[in-house]
């Protein structure tokens, strides 16, 4: 297994193993949750209501008992579209082979416990893709605007850091071209900057300070913002927490830390007047959030991911992008595979053949980047030592004598 093998591998899995767990948590406070798992959850867990079918606001939805949700099935079918092309992705991708897969492939739901399409299980958010590409005929590349402004775009984007591993700067901008079909404003700009921090966290060598420089070069507005907010608050951190009072105050740091510029507002069910519109000021919260319990754990896998499923709120998309970062940077050895078992068993699922299949585009996208580069320093070489007569032109050395190109120096 190559070193992409495994990190695509451990990313795509590291992310659904978050989502599965978070599923179950989500929209609660943390109290709530320690209230009626009677602490912190540790691991896969019962729905919250047995009566899962009608019980509100969670119906129709199963989740917990290990099942994945929108978050993974859509990095999935992003997964076989990056599959289909094997070259990077923009925003006219998402409309010609993204929409037909939501609308024309039933497959397994695990929150519905049913075949059915990807479109019956994705939110209004989400069903905004298929409404204005495929009914609406929006320029792809414009179609997102108008859109709520929520993580939906960036829930599912950790394929494209693995299509632009090691280039946190080129998965940023695929992300940014690719999900205009999706979301605008900060919602938009959270996908560009998780994709980019996906990237750095599975380059040979990369630590948690890289996903950090990586996330706060590419951010703009109020995303970096909170993003530097975060990284300010964890100055200086270097212990991880060892106990259920320290796990609390971790959180209780991630939220006072992201509050300022999360437009959802103190109650995640009872939204603010001015909730995921645009604005130049605000961020998402999950990906702030994901970042502050990944620096607070150090990067690690278990810890970050359980401190994202206790926050509670959008437990479920801030444990994804927890995870695949977390993943990335340690690789497959550090997903749990007592949980990912379980996860892919209860969602019918092989998540492990998901990686694969994004390890296999990978490679090819690479290998086409490779290429282009090399034949790129040629022509640049050519352009820098040919007259316009076509002749060569004398380039001085280190020693300041002329060369000309192709001369040794």
């Amino acid at each position: 297994m190559t070193w992409l093998d495994d990190r695509a591998v451990a990313v795509i899995t590291g992310a659904a193993v978050g989502d599965a767990l978070g599923g179950a948590t989500e929209g609660w406070t943390p109290e709530q949750i320690e209230e009626r798992h009677g602490g912190r959850v540790t691991g896969i867990v019962e729905p919250w209501y047995p009566n899962w079918q009608d019980a509100r606001p969670i119906a129709p939805y199963h989740k917990g008992d290990g099942h994945i949700t929108d978050d993974t099935l859509m990095t999935r079918a992003l997964v076989e579209v990056y599959a289909k092309r094997r070259e990077h992705l923009d925003a006219y991708a998402m409309a010609e082979d993204l929409v037909p897969l939501m609308i024309g492939e039933p497959r397994w739901i695990p929150e519905l416990e049913s075949t059915a399409l990807l479109l019956q299980r994705v939110f209004l958010a989400e069903k905004w893709i298929v409404a204005r590409l495929h009914y609406g005929h929006v320029d792809p590349r414009e179609a997102g605007v108008g859109n709520v402004v929520n993580c939906g775009a960036a829930m599912y984007v950790a394929p494209v850091g693995l299509a632009n591993a090691g280039d946190p700067r080129g998965a940023y901008a695929e992300a940014i071209d690719l999900t205009g079909a999706h979301q605008s404003s900060y919602g938009r700009e959270a996908a560009g900057v998780f994709a980019a921090m996906v990237a750095a966290s599975v380059a040979p060598g990369a630590t948690v300070d890289d996903v950090v420089h990586a996330a706060l070069d590419v951010a703009h507005d109020g995303t970096a913002a909170a993003l530097r907010a975060v990284v300010d608050a964890f100055d200086g951190w270097t212990t991880a927490p060892t106990t259920d009072e320290e796990e609390r105050a971790l959180a209780r740091l991630v939220r006072e830390t992201v509050a300022p510029f999360d437009s959802v507002g103190p109650a995640y069910r009872q939204m603010s007047m001015d909730a995921r519109r645009p604005s130049r000021t605000k961020s998402i919260e999950e990906l702030p959030a994901a970042l502050g319990f990944v620096l607070g754990h150090r990067g690690d896998f278990r810890g970050a991911v359980l401190g994202a499923v206790n926050y509670g709120r959008d437990a479920d998309s801030i444990a994804v992008m927890a995870g695949a970062v977390c993943a990335g940077l340690g690789g497959t050895a550090v997903v749990p595979d007592e949980w990912l078992d379980a996860i892919e068993e209860a969602s019918r699922m092989d998540i492990r053949e998901t990686g694969r299949l994004m390890a296999s585009a990978a490679q090819d996208i690479l290998r086409a980047d490779r290429e282009r580069a090399t034949a790129r320093l040629r022509a640049l070489a050519d352009l820098g030592g040919a007259s316009v007569d076509g002749t060569s032109t004398p380039v001085p050395d280190a020693a300041g004598r002329p060369t000309r190109t192709g001369d040794p120096a």
